[in-house]
């Protein structure tokens, strides 16, 4: 694969920028349906499903599984990469014109709870698993034709007040329910489904996962600026599914840097490997080229540094080998950042220090050559160094 190729890939990652119809790495997948296609449902939809295609007028519709659609859930069961595959192998995509079924789609969102749903399809549901390294892959999907909430559904306190307060904000309403103790897998659903902010409307959903990282981890953001620095140099680490994340915390006010590595034969890399690299400083300029998976990690390392009421300039250094061989969606990056955050850090006298103990963690050094922050923080001194 040409390099031009190969990064390309690394961009779009299965979202059809090549101008193929159908992207020929994750094509392979399509083969692992275990449900026999059916023109009815009856049973669970834990969640919602916006597209973005036609936007503002897109198709929408609820995801029906016997399941939570909650990535910890996975987690805390041990499924494996298969396991999750499986299971959204088996998830049926609701397809129709989003307002057709508004009030059913946030009743969906809004509860606490799987609801019970009837639905009827205008044919029996079609398989086309696809991935795009975002949202969590579906195997199914189909057009709607009736679709009946049966029961009610179950609303919390702040969520009730929050989605009914109108002259609301959407950024305030998804911070204020973070601190509440929402999750971002729910505050995400009440996005997507419309139901936050002051001018309200559906927003597709791999656009509401990201604008949910970006959002709370924006505001976080602001209040670790008033934090004072860490006091020493601090490495952390954690994987989930073959996506290996070394986080390393220099003291210093808010700078985040991302180096992100595909190996050889990874899904995105093939014959040859592939490093991309982004940062920012207080405020982040245009959309990175890393995707989602910039904001989902920055949104666990500010979570941690909020917790710990300190500031401090932040390395992610997230390396993906083989056995990752189906993108599950960047909630991924999120549990592994949560992960390598809530582990025991290594403490270390120096940058020089930190990084060396970064590099035996990642398992190679040569990613440095690609940090543009170190350069920055070995010429640049700061209040800490005095």
């Amino acid at each position: 694969m040409a390099l031009e190729g190969l990064m390309q890939c690394i961009r779009c990652k299965g979202k059809g920028l090549c101008g193929l119809p159908q992207c020929p790495i994750t094509s392979r997948f399509l083969a692992q349906a275990e449900v026999k296609p059916s023109a009815s449902y009856r049973g669970t939809a834990p969640s919602v499903f916006i597209g973005s295609f036609g936007y503002p007028d897109v198709q929408g519709g609820p995801l029906l599984i016997d399941d939570s659609d909650h990535p910890p859930d996975w987690l805390a069961r041990n499924l494996r990469i298969e396991d999750v595959v499986g299971l959204r192998a088996r998830t049926i995509r609701g397809r129709s014109p989003a307002r057709q079924f508004t009030g059913n789609l946030q009743e969906i969102a809004l509860s606490s709870r799987p609801l019970d749903v009837d639905v009827a399809f205008s044919r029996p549901v079609s398989f086309a698993m696809t991935f795009d390294g975002t949202v969590a892959p579906v195997g199914f999907s189909g057009e709607v034709r009736r679709f009946d909430v049966v029961g009610s559904a179950t609303v919390e306190r702040l969520v009730d007040r929050i989605t009914s307060d109108t002259d609301l904000g959407a950024t305030e309403a998804c911070v204020e329910l973070s601190r509440g103790g929402n999750d971002v897998y729910s505050i995400t659903k009440l996005m997507t489904s419309g139901l936050l902010g002051r001018h309200r409307h559906f927003v597709p959903t791999r656009w509401g996962i990201t604008a949910v990282d970006d959002t709370l981890s924006t505001a976080l953001k602001k209040e670790i600026a008033r934090y004072p620095p860490l006091e020493e140099y601090r490495v952390f680490s954690g994987e989930v599914f073959a996506n290996r994340i070394v986080c390393i915390l220099a003291p210093g006010d808010w700078r985040y840097e991302m180096i992100e590595v595909w190996g050889k034969q990874t899904l995105w890399a093939g014959d040859t490997e592939a490093i991309v690299q982004d940062r920012e400083g207080i405020k982040k300029q245009g959309y990175s080229p890393i995707s989602g998976a910039y904001y989902s990690a920055r949104l666990a390392v500010c979570e941690y540094l909020a917790r710990t009421r300190r500031s401090a300039r932040v390395i992610v250094l997230r390396h993906i080998s083989s056995d990752y061989w189906a993108p599950l969606g960047t909630w991924v990056i999120r549990e592994a950042a949560r992960k390598a955050m809530a582990s025991p850090p290594v403490s270390c006298e120096s940058l020089d220090a930190a990084v060396a103990v970064g590099s035996a963690r990642i398992g190679f050094g040569y990613w440095q050559q690609h940090s543009t922050l170190i350069p920055e923080m070995r010429t640049q001194r700061t209040l800490f160094s005095f």
